[in-house]
């Protein structure tokens, strides 16, 4: 009987292609979006998370002023090494710890000009961040000691400083700078928030501040905490250390922050996620749409067989049984829709995880759920017009014209 009901089904859909595209391809839009809308978000949340976590596990952040503050405008007391070394020496369960100082500057090598991060580090900066070196080496104890005119090479800034050549033992200038690059480091990809991890040029922190800052100032200190289990001891006991030797009253709110990466990736994680569901809620509309577009079709439909459905009822034909083919009509329609739109949406996804250079994560669920909606919307949108069907009299039918 369900084999039967569902051949007329068919054969109807074929009597008429044409309208028939038509009416799924609102289901195929909406099903599409929806699925390239999750599927883009979630590979955007994935990427994120890679990009935080590339910056190493456990990472404490440790800067002057508040979140989103500028602290040298805001009047912001900087950190100097030795509130580095007051954390080494005072808080336990760190196993590494590094000072940093940061600016933005043009490089020059040969008539080349590249825009790039400088960072001043010491010999902790590659532990905390997990990083290390493929070619050359890191710098000497006496290089850090000494302030001496080196430097290490992020990929990127050497492929554009360089390009195919080898940067290793050639010169480059910051400012007046000239400086021997004695190393390249390990290519780690895009950080948080789209930046560049490799586009960096490291050089020891004591010659960035006596050669290119001018001042003891450290903009940040990375602490990488033993276990995950330890880090929110090692910020707490961070945050009052730093207090303390910031001399701040019980009254007065921070004047730095100690940023833990763990927080900023859930909330992160979380922010993406209420995005992707609205976007996925907004793109579920286009099914609705497809809805009433299928109605408005079985309608027609209904008005254009009435004589059919009044011989089918006239030779003994049961009400269900009209009810089930028309229903069975409108939820082919919308099942074919969805497949349509699945292969679609994983087409359109797949291209933009490429264009946008984040993962594309195939989610099941996702995809069950957009189809299973389909299906709802048909069997939702398909029923009125079955039932007006089912529902005419005979007599009254074999005279319409």
């Amino acid at each position: 009987m369900l084999y039967e009901t569902l051949k007329l089904a068919l054969t109807a859909i074929r009597r008429n292609v044409l309208r028939s595209v038509l009416t799924l391809l609102g289901v195929t839009i909406g099903v599409a979006a929806v699925i390239a809308m999750v599927t883009l978000g979630q590979g955007t949340t994935q990427s994120v998370s890679g990009s935080i976590s590339s910056l190493g596990s456990n990472l404490l952040v440790v800067q002057p002023g508040q979140v989103g503050q500028n602290a040298s405008a805001g009047g912001m007391a900087a950190f100097r090494i030795a509130d580095a070394d007051a954390i080494e020496r005072q808080v336990g369960a760190i196993s590494a710890i590094a000072p940093v100082a940061i600016r933005s500057l043009t490089a020059v090598a040969g008539s080349v000009n590249h825009f790039v991060t400088v960072t001043g580090i010491d010999d902790g900066f590659l532990d905390v961040r997990q990083w290390a070196v493929a070619e050359g080496r890191n710098f000497r104890e006496g290089e850090l000691v000494s302030g001496a005119a080196s430097c290490i090479l992020g990929k990127a800034a050497a492929d554009a400083l360089y390009g195919t050549a080898d940067p290793l033992d050639q010169t480059l200038r910051l400012k007046k700078l000239v400086c021997k690059v004695v190393g390249v480091l390990v290519e780690k990809g895009s950080g948080s928030f789209g930046s560049n991890q490799d586009d960096i040029i490291l050089m020891p922190l004591h010659t960035f501040q006596r050669r290119i800052s001018g001042s003891a100032d450290v903009s940040a200190i990375y602490v990488a905490a033993e276990s995950e289990a330890a880090i929110v001891r090692v910020q707490a006991d961070v945050t009052a250390l730093l207090r303390e030797r910031r001399h701040l009253s019980a009254s007065e709110d921070n004047d730095f922050t100690v940023m833990d990466m763990r927080q900023i990736s859930s909330m992160l994680g979380s922010v993406m996620g209420i995005l992707t569901g609205l976007l996925a809620a907004v793109a579920s509309i286009s099914l609705l749409v497809g809805g009433i577009g299928i109605m408005n079709i079985m309608l027609v439909s209904v008005t254009e067989r009435t004589r059919e459905i009044g011989i089918r009822l006239a030779i003994g034909a049961r009400e269900t049984q009209v009810l089930s083919q028309f229903l069975v009509e409108a939820v082919a329609l919308s099942m074919l829709g969805g497949v349509a739109g699945i292969i679609l949406g994983l087409g359109v996804a797949y291209g933009g995880a490429i264009l946008l250079g984040v993962p594309f994560v195939f989610d099941a669920t996702s995809i069950l759920l957009a189809f299973g909606f389909s299906a709802v919307v048909g069997v939702g949108f398909g029923y009125f017009p079955a039932r007006g069907a089912a529902r005419l009299d005979p007599i009254e039918a074999l005279r319409h014209e």
